[in-house]
């Protein structure tokens, strides 16, 4: 049986092609579940592997996604039977592993999550790797002693997926948000989504020979990395924590030591790839619970298999808003 999925070849000048094509089912890789899958998502890894790469891709030909939500079709595992609806986002996924821009999946049983009740699957990916990794960063500032008080907590990068739903979240909680942009447009966005401030990005994208500043933070969510990292470390509160969940201003951080000695601060590494389990399950959960969905709603648009290569070009330029739900089936 054939189904349609997004493939990536690589040509002979080691360059690089997208285009939906037909797929035998017996091409699919080994695993312990079968998944048809309805929905998948967009997110920057998955722009770098629907193009040239960015070292993710081992193999190709290469079916992209990182992430995907759909029912069990075929299962050998006794934890998910015909019918079930679930969840993968990780696990390299879409990277060393064909993934979710495709109407059938097979993975490892263990990759897999039962899909929280109150959720559906297109609910699923419009939340992604993006909203769960936002929401792992929320447990990880809530698990060191944040919570919502006077002082905001600042989410960078807020206009991306992964800031998009931590400033939902985050404001649904009850937190005074305080929404980092470089996109002046987005302010009335943001403000949608609870942020209660908007802070010009260039107000805080540079270092300061202060290592400290003014306590003007509870906690950050960054995405961001790089010289805005090393800002925010210099004006938490005392005791106060930065989720690291991305790094679109740079790999390098130009800090000192000092808000760690003087100010007791911590730097806290979000990993969504490698979550146990029980973490991705608690995460989910609370997800279904503490996500409003119809500010989810609002910041999610759909699209097709057929534009993603488009899409993946653009995410890599910044110029993709909120979420991107992929209707496989479209």
């Amino acid at each position: 049986m054939s189904f349609n999925a997004l493939v990536v070849e690589k040509n002979d000048d080691g360059s690089t092609h997208a285009s939906v094509s037909q797929l035998d089912e017996s091409r699919l890789p080994q695993g312990d579940v079968t998944v048809a899958v309805e929905y998948s998502t967009l997110n920057y890894k998955d722009g770098l592997c629907i193009g040239p790469g960015g070292g993710l891709v081992r193999n190709y030909p290469h079916v992209p996604g990182i992430d995907f939500a759909g029912v069990v079709e075929e299962s050998s595992d006794e934890r998910y039977a015909i019918g079930d609806s679930v969840v993968l986002t990780g696990w390299r996924v879409g990277e060393s592993w064909w993934g979710g821009y495709a109407e059938k999946a097979r993975v490892k049983a263990d990759w897999l999550v039962p899909l929280p009740d109150g959720l559906t699957t297109r609910d699923a990916m419009a939340v992604g790797t993006a909203g769960f990794t936002a929401m792992l960063a929320i447990m990880a500032l809530e698990a060191h002693g944040m919570e919502p008080q006077e002082m905001p907590v600042l989410v960078t990068g807020a206009a991306g997926g992964v800031g998009s739903v931590a400033t939902a979240i985050l404001a649904r909680l009850g937190y005074n948000v305080a929404a980092v942009t470089g996109r002046p447009e987005t302010a009335d966005y943001l403000a949608s989504l609870g942020a209660s401030e908007i802070v010009p990005r260039e107000t805080i994208n540079e270092t300061t020979s202060r290592p400290l500043e003014k306590e003007n933070w509870c906690g950050c969510v960054d995405a961001v990395g790089g010289a805005m990292l090393a800002r925010v470390l210099g004006q938490l509160r005392y005791g106060g924590s930065v989720a690291a969940v991305g790094l679109a201003g740079g790999a390098d951080l130009p800090a000192t030591v000092i808000p760690f000695l003087l100010r007791g601060v911590n730097l806290l590494g979000i990993d969504s790839v490698m979550q146990p389990f029980e973490n991705r399950l608690k995460a989910w959960q609370r997800i279904a619970t503490d996500l409003p969905m119809d500010k989810l709603h609002d910041l999610t648009t759909e699209a097709k298999l057929g534009d993603l290569p488009e899409l993946g070009r653009n995410i890599l330029k910044g110029r993709v808003k909120g979420r991107v739900v992929i209707n496989v089936n479209g």
